[in-house]
């Protein structure tokens, strides 16, 4: 009787023996609450499974897209003939002669047309915007010249010095000339962007002999994109430095398959003038 008094007292008045606890929970239906936690251990580490797959499944893939890469200019430096190109279009081609003209006799030649040329600072208008172009020019020919929307009148009073040069460019080059775009870059901020000398004046793949005096500066030449792709970014280019008293033919498809410009520069430079000679039509279409 003491013994089952102190036993109500330990485990409260409605404990019985071990044995009959689990009996009667098994029969009820109950589970053992050490076996709910196992299994919900279990189903636990099988969602983990699924949501974060396997080390074995950390692979490196290359990409499918091939990496481009954007191509190093050509630079052209020496003396000779350069196809630049062969497409459809026809053959570009580039004809460099350093030292055309004698360093000396360039220097005299420079100063007398920097003086005496007729220099002008023409004013482009765009989109109702109008603006100075950053060179001066002058133009000589029988027929007007039109670009970027602004003509130039025709000026059959060449200058006997621009006379004597077009006829010794003839001469070695075994081409006409009957008109000249003069350039005059008065530093390094003055520039020419990027253009084509393909007005239909000129006819069909134009030869453009163009002679240049004093400072410097970087001629750069980058391909027409193919019609699929117009990206500039990773066509070929080309990159001349036209020193003083050099001579630059360009010839075949050139102004259809490329184009060119006189950037600015951030290092100082002086005066450079650049004498453009080309032919010009009065109807094109018959050429």
């Amino acid at each position: 009787m003491e013994d089952k008094r102190q036993r109500a007292r330990v485990q409260g008045g409605w404990a019985g023996p071990a044995n009959i606890r689990t009996a009667s929970r098994a029969a009820s239906g109950v589970s053992n609450p050490s076996n709910q936690v196992l299994s919900s251990i279990a189903q636990s580490e099988v969602r983990r499974e699924k949501l974060i797959p396997s080390e074995r499944q950390f692979v490196f893939k290359a990409p499918q897209e091939v990496v481009r890469k954007v191509p190093e200019p050509i630079i052209i430096e020496k003396q000779g003939q350069y196809e630049i190109s062969a497409l459809p279009s026809g053959v570009s081609r580039l004809h460099l002669i350093p030292g055309f003209i004698d360093s000396q006799e360039a220097d005299w030649m420079f100063e007398q047309l920097l003086q005496e040329v007729p220099w002008r600072q023409r004013t482009h208008t765009r989109k109702d915007l109008t603006y100075e172009e950053p060179r001066l020019t002058a133009w000589y020919g029988e027929l007007p010249y039109t670009y970027s929307q602004l003509t130039l009148q025709p000026n059959p009073n060449w200058h006997p010095l621009l006379t004597m040069l077009k006829d010794r460019i003839e001469e070695i080059t075994k081409h006409t000339f009957n008109s000249l775009l003069c350039n005059l870059y008065r530093n390094e901020k003055d520039s020419v962007d990027w253009h084509s000398d393909d007005e239909p004046a000129l006819g069909r793949n134009p030869v453009i002999a163009s002679l240049s005096f004093g400072a410097t500066r970087m001629f750069e030449m980058r391909k027409n994109p193919l019609p699929e792709n117009a990206d500039y970014t990773y066509v070929q280019r080309v990159c001349v430095p036209l020193d003083h008293g050099t001579l630059l033919i360009m010839e075949g498809a050139t102004q259809e398959d490329w184009q060119h410009r006189v950037p600015k520069e951030y290092h100082s430079r002086e005066a450079r003038i650049n004498l453009t000679f080309r032919t010009m039509y009065p109807d094109p279409e018959a050429v």
